[in-house]
């Protein structure tokens, strides 16, 4: 962008030597005619008072500089063409959201050519100048509350940030809800010249909460009134946007705009769509007072110095309270104050083009106005990387960032008051998602996931789940999306992620793919309070079970599940693939006990546990498949974490086609070669870390 910037300073550059170039060469020629203060003529025609050998030389002198001369003038002529082409040209720029043009002259307003409908091409020649300097930063003001909300703003943020060339500033009021999801967001996304800057939403809730107010938004659908007071005194002008705001150009073009205001326009506003302020859609329909058919407000150019000027504070609150003495309430939130502001002072409005804000609702009439960049701490980070290493792809996982967002749906839960309360965590891409609705009716606690999505994926998802009577009466689960990126699935990512935002003391590290028996978040519940998990280092073992049938009769009791085990219906999990991975449970011994029971870590254990929040993360180096869950084992161990067999536990993995990182593992030597790297350096990172307790781990993986 400072290359943008320059361009001014070479565009005034080419202007003074368009001017000098003349002028310095007259004076050359003027000097050069003269020799010892006698005048020197240039005409080869012209003889020399010196000898034959002086003036052929001079000859040949006065001929190459007729030469320069000739050029300099032509180039000349040539500048001066260009400038006049630069200055003389009226740029077109594609606007709104049907890509129709129109001049961007200071003071014109619509054009007849876009009042009518015509479509002009968006002019790219190299004397075009920018609408808006490349460096200048655009200032976007947001009121955002709630999960679904939260939701909203990232398909409004994603469409700015597709067509955008500038620097942005994001203002956003919001709630704590909405702060931790999008902080969250943003700090992932790493989108470069974007800053974003929250303000507390219940904060201000004293500022409007007096106006009674019918509009679904509540409260926060007020909160546009005080932007003068939130945003910092310094900054002059903003764009406010509604959350259901969707942009079809560069957010740049609107801004823009602002250098169209006059006199004491303050306000930027597209006219109401709608009858609404008219008073005509049903009988006794009595609209707050507004100019004609009124402004709407989801698109707003608001110029913050003057307004302060104007004290907009007093002006509205004025407006407000003289209204609602006969009117008692609003309908339309803010919408309902700033029209009637304009309805008293029409001269603070400048009137934007209706299809800044095409509105999309019941009763409008919209129909008739219808890359390459990185971070550089990541790129440090790659930096260090072999690319000839023919692991560097898994190696090259571990640094890359995920976008995240945090609460997909709504989220509503508080833990029990016992502080016994217990999350059930797990991942899963769009293959699984029909194990939801199943673990949702097994398991009636909290649950924390963590979604692998593309973005149309994501929305595949939020179809399925409100389509879901199941889901949709769950107000205890959460959903982070993770979005897709690069070649393997990074499930450990995936894990840390859900455990990041578990709130209950203690969580069940499961995987999407098990059932829990029914009872087994209560049963978890009355162990922590039995082995003290509060006070010690536990990790609470849940025995893992398999069926090779997809219609089975889940057992209802530990009998009945040892029955199935009799008859051939369940297996002890991956007992015909990979027994060492669950063999150190002791099914034998779990088959009569009646209270639980220690074991031992031994290599390649990889059991399901319940353990306290703030164990290890798991390790990221690990993806796709193999080894994630042994290496998080592993490092429960080195940390002293004793395993205990909780006795009447028990979890069922269900049948399911094969993962994509399975049968790369399965297929791929080279796959099979990088994991057991990977699993030797996380060996030696293990011993640096513990020392001497670690070397163990050495000698069982060789005796393995």
């Amino acid at each position: 962008m400072l290359g943008i910037c320059r361009g001014r300073r070479k565009f005034l550059a080419a202007s003074l030597t368009v001017l000098c170039i003349p002028a310095i060469t007259w004076l050359y020629l003027f000097a050069g005619s003269f020799e010892d203060g006698k005048p020197v003529s240039l005409s080869p025609l012209e003889s020399q008072p010196h000898s034959p050998r002086y003036a052929a030389a001079g000859q040949r002198e006065r001929e190459s500089l007729e030469v320069r001369v000739r050029e300099v003038e032509e180039e000349n002529r040539a500048l001066r063409r260009q400038l006049s082409l630069a200055q003389g040209r009226a740029p077109a720029h594609r606007r709104g959201n049907h890509n129709k043009t129109y001049s961007m002259e200071e003071g014109t307003g619509d054009s007849e050519n876009l009042r009518a409908g015509i479509v002009a091409g968006n002019s790219s020649e190299c004397g075009q100048q920018p609408v808006v300097e490349k460096c200048e930063t655009i200032h976007v003001a947001i009121v955002c509350a709630g999960y679904n909300a939260s939701r909203d703003v990232v398909t409004l943020v994603k469409s700015v940030l597709f067509h955008r060339r500038n620097p942005l500033h994001f203002h956003l009021i919001a709630d704590s809800i909405a702060e931790q999801i999008l902080a969250t967001l943003f700090q992932t996304w790493m989108v470069p010249a974007v800053r974003v800057d929250f303000y507390n939403a219940d904060e201000l809730k004293s500022e409007v909460s007096w106006i009674p107010n019918k509009h679904y938004s509540g409260i926060y659908g007020l909160m546009k009134l005080v932007l003068t007071k939130t945003l910092p005194a310094n900054l002059e002008r903003v764009i406010v946007l509604d959350t259901d705001i969707t942009f079809a150009t560069d957010i740049a073009e609107l801004w823009a705009v602002f250098h169209k205001f006059k006199g004491q326009q303050v306000l930027g506003l597209v006219e109401n769509q709608s009858d609404w302020y008219l008073g005509n859609l049903w009988k006794n329909h009595r609209p707050w007072p507004a100019l004609g058919r009124g402004y709407n407000t989801g698109v707003i150019l608001l110029l913050l110095d003057k307004l302060r000027k104007m004290k907009w504070e007093q002006m509205w609150r004025l407006t407000a309270e003289r209204e609602l003495m006969g009117m008692l309430s609003t309908s339309l939130a803010d919408q309902d104050i700033f029209n009637a502001v304009i309805k008293q002072n029409p001269f603070l409005v400048y009137q934007l083009p209706c299809f800044w804000n095409v509105q999309l609702s019941d009763h409008t009439r919209s129909e008739q106005c219808y890359r390459d960049v990185s971070d550089l701490k990541l790129q440090k980070q790659l930096s260090e990387l072999d690319e000839d290493d023919l692991c560097y792809e898994f190696r090259r996982e571990r640094f890359t960032v995920h976008r995240t967002h945090l609460y997909f749906l709504h989220y509503e839960y508080e833990p029990a008051s016992d502080n016994t309360d217990v999350t059930l965590v797990a991942q899963l891409s769009m293959d699984r998602l029909q194990m939801l609705e199943a673990i949702c009716k097994h398991w009636e606690g909290p649950i924390s996931l963590a979604l692998y999505l593309s973005d149309a994926e994501a929305q595949q998802f939020l179809r399925y789940a409100q389509g879901s009577e199941v889901l949709m009466s769950r107000h205890n689960v959460a959903y982070h999306i993770v979005y897709k990126e690069g070649q393997f699935y990074p499930v450990n990512l995936l894990r840390n992620v859900a455990m990041k935002h578990v709130g209950t003391p203690y969580m069940f590290l499961s995987d999407i793919d098990f059932l829990p028996m029914y009872g087994l978040y209560e049963y978890l519940r009355k162990s922590v309070i039995q082995l003290d998990l509060a006070s010690t280092k536990k990790a609470m073992i849940v025995p893992a079970f398999e069926t090779l049938r997809y219609r089975l009769s889940f057992p209802k009791s530990k009998a009945e599940l040892l029955s199935m085990l009799d008859m051939g219906t369940l297996f002890t999990f991956r007992y015909h693939v990979w027994t060492k991975g669950h063999a150190p449970t002791n099914f034998a011994k779990w088959r009569t006990a009646t209270t639980p029971y220690r074991v031992e870590w031994e290599a390649d254990f990889e059991p399901y546990v319940v353990v306290r929040r703030d164990c290890p993360e798991y390790d990221r180096r690990f993806v796709g498949f193999g080894w994630n869950k042994v290496a998080h084992i592993m490092e429960l161990d080195a940390q002293e974490y004793e395993f205990i067999v909780l006795p009447n536990a028990y979890m069922i993995h269900m049948p399911h086609a094969p993962s994509f990182d399975i049968t790369k593992f399965r297929s791929n030597k080279q796959y099979r070669i990088c994991l057991k790297t990977l699993k030797e350096e996380f060996q030696q990172d293990m011993s640096r870390r513990y020392g001497f307790a670690a070397l163990k781990y050495l000698t069982a993986e060789n005796n393995s």
